[in-house]
């Protein structure tokens, strides 16, 4: 799946970048991924790859080469490619700054140039991120998709215990990556930088997905409501620079100043990671063992850092 991906972000940057349009002999030719493959299997890749990119928006076009329009070449045109400006307000700018510093895929940082070409970062706010580097993770990641696409039955390590699950769907809840899907124990969510030893099982459609299943269902239940500790209702005090977006992020009311509310927790790696989040304008007010996960959580990032 990862060999896909990469092979299909190569196609669209080389239409993107080609002053001309090209011929699909060239493109398998330049383009890694096409060149070793026998003429059937680059004329069948190369018609999937296509269908990948329009489906995703990508306005693939074919065009003449030649003044007698015999051959022709394919082509993206980056104008029409490009996004209109949206015309953000200072809000807006503000939680799309928060959300790419909180997001980071395979360790790559977050994209200063593309906030800045929509208006700009929020004001005092630094480049670092808040969370969600998931690192090594990313090749996990692209194994589950293929599993939920090809609904095959997987099996993990998770807070020491073995897991096998039928993966329903992947999404991203405030920073994080997580499997949704069922378990012996019932529908569960995970934490997709915290799987070990993944195995995707051989056999493609070992189940099926309920009827009418809605992972946005799922995953706006909130991620640390769905877990296997038992529920406890934690404080949490926010400042006022960023209560608002805790506000939102809770359902709440927005606050004038900050905000202090109870949270249900079933799910303490979820809790801390979200809580982290927020920097220093979150503080657990209780119970203790939940203030603990987050004090332990910042020492070992600190250690790790060292």
């Amino acid at each position: 799946m990862q060999n896909v991906v990469e092979r299909v972000l190569n196609l669209l940057i080389y239409l993107l970048e080609s002053p001309v349009p090209v011929t699909s002999n060239e493109i398998r030719n330049t383009v890694h991924g096409y060149a070793d493959q026998s003429d059937e299997a680059f004329h069948r890749m190369f018609e999937r790859d296509k269908q990948v990119l329009r489906r995703l928006g990508v306005p693939i076009k074919l065009e003449a080469i030649d003044a007698w329009e015999i051959d022709e070449g394919y082509t993206v045109d980056p104008d029409e490619y490009a996004i209109p400006d949206p015309g953000l307000n200072q809000e807006e700018r503000v939680a799309l700054s928060v959300a790419g510093r909180m997001v980071r895929l395979g360790g790559t940082e977050a994209g200063v140039g593309a906030l800045i070409k929509l208006g700009g970062l929020e004001r005092g706010a630094g480049i670092e991120p808040l969370a969600a580097d998931l690192g090594t993770g990313a090749e996990t990641l692209g194994e589950l998709f293929g599993a939920v696409s090809e609904r095959r039955k997987v099996g993990f390590e998770y807070r020491g215990h073995h897991r096998p699950v039928e993966p329903y769907g992947i999404a991203h809840r405030r920073g994080h990556w997580y499997l949704v899907g069922r378990s012996p124990d019932g529908e569960r969510m995970y934490r997709i930088d915290r799987i070990t030893k993944l195995e995707v099982g051989e056999q493609p459609g070992a189940f099926r997905k309920p009827k009418g299943f809605d992972i946005r269902a799922v995953v706006d239940s909130q991620p640390w409501e769905a877990g296997p500790d038992p529920t406890v209702d934690v404080t949490v005090r926010f400042a006022p620079d960023l209560a608002w977006w805790a506000a939102r992020s809770l359902g709440l009311p927005e606050p004038e100043g900050e905000l202090t509310a109870v949270v249900p927790v079933s799910n303490v790696d979820a809790f801390v990671g979200w809580v982290l989040s927020f920097g220093s304008s979150a503080e657990v007010v209780g119970p203790d063992e939940l203030r603990n996960a987050v004090a332990t959580r910042v020492s070992e990032a600190l250690e790790r850092s060292t």
